[in-house]
Parts: structure tokens; C-alpha cells; sequence
């Protein structure tokens, strides 16, 4: 059995590049794979291995510049979830694009997921999934507005045409580990909205602690490895990602007469050229190749 950990930590890091190559050093040297995440605003990513594996790492992270508070999400998996390991340099851990927002600065009120249902359930609360559309389209809360957005980039201009609807109401916020919370109550703050939560830990902690007899969630929740998505208890659930496009695919999706396992499925139909399609369709090829010689495709 191996370690997942999903992880964030807001925090100022001068130097970004300076931290990258030991991180994967340390990573490589305890078989961890994944991916990190490194920014001026601090650090993000999800990572996988032994336990020992995946402590070193966490250790190293512990002790950077601010990061000694740590927390982080852990689930298991019956097999590597990730092909490689990957430290990247970005100019933010979670792509809004609103330079003022700041989650250093302030952020919405924490709430437990053993308090969540009590909240959600009371009728003056509006509860918005800040998530991409084909992470709702699989799971969410029950009674959760869907901004119906692509990439969380969005967001700001959905609540912008939106907000009028939501006046005065007090607004819950929830996403997978808890890192777009942080920026989307940042932001609703700063437009004025007084009274902003969000889930602590996200919807994993809330699978975690929260016992599926007593749960509102529906559904399963994507994660961007190869587990595709989890259930209650952060048992892996039964989709599969689309070769092409990499939103999940449910059941039916596999039976729709547009999926092709490895190239093409009912979300993305209309959005690659035939030559998108080929090329899909030749790493799909390599990887059942490298399956059979009992390795791992990368690419």
C-alpha cells in the first residue's frame, strides 16, 4: 500500500527556483513521485509513495521558509498513482489571476467537517463549489451552486455576473483540499461580502472524517492522479480519465458511441483535430505496449 499526500502552504518564498532542485533530489532519492508546485506564494502539489518516502519529502517541505506549519491530506493507493516526479516554477500554486488577492492577508472563516452539514443545511446559506465544471459534473454537495466554469480563473467573472443573487446571504465555500477556498474567500472578502467560510481540508478531509450514513455529499471526488476520483473513506472510485482531455469518464461515458478508450470521449467529441486524435491514440498505444513489458509509459 502506498501514501498519497495532497498538500499546500501559502507563504513567501523570494526565491522560488533556489528551492526546486532539492526538492526533487530528495524526492527521486526516496522513490516519490508527483508533482510540486513552487511560486512566490508558497508551494502546492500532490505526491506518492512509501511512508518513509513520503515523510522525508514532507520533511524537506516542513522546512522551508514558513512552511513549518504544514498540513496536508493523506489517502491511499494500491499502486503508483503518477509516472514521474515533477517539481515546477509557476507565478501561483492555484491559478486565479486576481494579483490583489492574497490568502496571507485574510481568509474566510475555517469550518470542521464534523460542523459543515449544520451549515450547509441552514436555508440563509448559499454553498458554492469553486471547482471546474467536470470535477461537479462527478460528485458535489448537496444543494451546492455549480458556477459551471471551466478553470478556476474564471471564478471572479462568474461571481461578478452573479453576485446581485447572492446579496446578503452568507456565503460557504468548498474544493477538493482546501487551496482555491483560500484565494476564493480572499477575493469575496475584498468585494465586500461579510460573512465568507470555507470546509477545512477540503472535500478529502471531509470524505475522511465524515461518516458516509451522515454524509451530504453525492457522488465521488475527482483527483488529478490516476486514481481519477475518490468516495467516502478516500476509497478509490470506479472512473476512468479520458486519454485525450483527462475529465472523468463515467460508466456511461464508456458506453457512449463517442468514447474511445485512450482517445476521445463525450466531453471532448468536438475539440481536437484528427491529428490530435491520432497522436492520442499512439501514446495509448505505447502505453498498453510498455503495460505488457511490465513498465510505465511516460508521456
Amino acid at each position: 500500500m502506498l501514501i498519497v499526500a495532497a498538500l499546500y502552504q501559502f507563504t513567501r518564498f523570494p526565491d522560488p527556483a533556489a528551492l526546486r532542485a532539492g526538492l526533487l533530489e530528495i524526492a527521486q532519492a526516496n522513490g516519490v513521485m508527483g508533482s510540486l508546485l513552487l511560486a512566490p506564494e508558497g508551494i502546492n502539489g500532490t505526491i506518492a509513495g512509501t511512508r518513509d518516502g513520503v515523510d522525508a519529502v514532507l520533511a524537506a517541505i516542513r522546512a522551508l521558509p514558513g512552511c513549518a506549519g504544514l498540513e496536508w491530506k493523506e489517502s491511499p493507493a494500491n499502486s503508483m498513482p503518477f509516472g514521474r516526479m515533477k517539481v515546477r516554477l509557476k507565478r501561483e500554486i492555484v491559478t486565479m489571476g486576481q494579483p490583489d488577492v492574497d490568502p496571507l492577508a485574510q481568509v474566510g472563516s475555517y469550518v470542521r467537517p464534523a460542523d459543515w452539514n449544520a451549515l450547509i443545511s441552514d436555508p440563509d446559506t448559499v454553498v458554492i463549489d469553486t471547482r471546474n465544471d467536470y470535477e461537479v459534473a462527478i460528485g458535489t454537495f448537496e444543494g451546492a451552486v455549480d458556477p459551471g466554469t471551466r478553470a478556476f480563473g474564471a471564478f471572479p467573472d462568474w461571481w461578478q455576473a452573479n453576485r446581485q443573487q447572492f446579496a446578503g446571504k452568507r456565503i460557504a465555500m468548498f474544493c477538493t483540499g482546501g487551496i482555491r477556498c483560500e484565494k476564493s474567500t480572499n477575493y469575496l472578502l475584498g468585494q465586500g461580502v461579510n460573512e465568507v467560510y470555507h470546509l477545512k481540508g477540503g472535500i478529502l478531509k471531509y470524505l475522511e472524517e465524515v461518516p458516509e450514513a451522515e454524509s451530504l455529499w453525492q457522488g465521488e471526488c475527482f483527483v488529478f492522479d490516476d486514481r481519477v476520483s475518490v468516495g467516502h473513506g478516500l476509497v478509490p472510485g470506479g472512473l476512468k480519465a479520458c486519454g485525450a482531455c483527462r475529465r472523468p469518464v463515467t460508466a456511461a461515458g464508456q458506453a457512449h458511441p463517442a468514447y474511445e478508450e485512450g482517445a476521445c470521449c463525450p466531453a471532448c467529441v468536438d475539440e481536437y483535430s484528427d491529428a490530435d486524435r491520432d497522436r492520442f491514440r499512439e501514446r495509448h498505444r505505447q502505453m498498453l505496449l510498455a503495460a505488457k513489458r511490465g513498465t510505465r509509459h511516460i508521456g
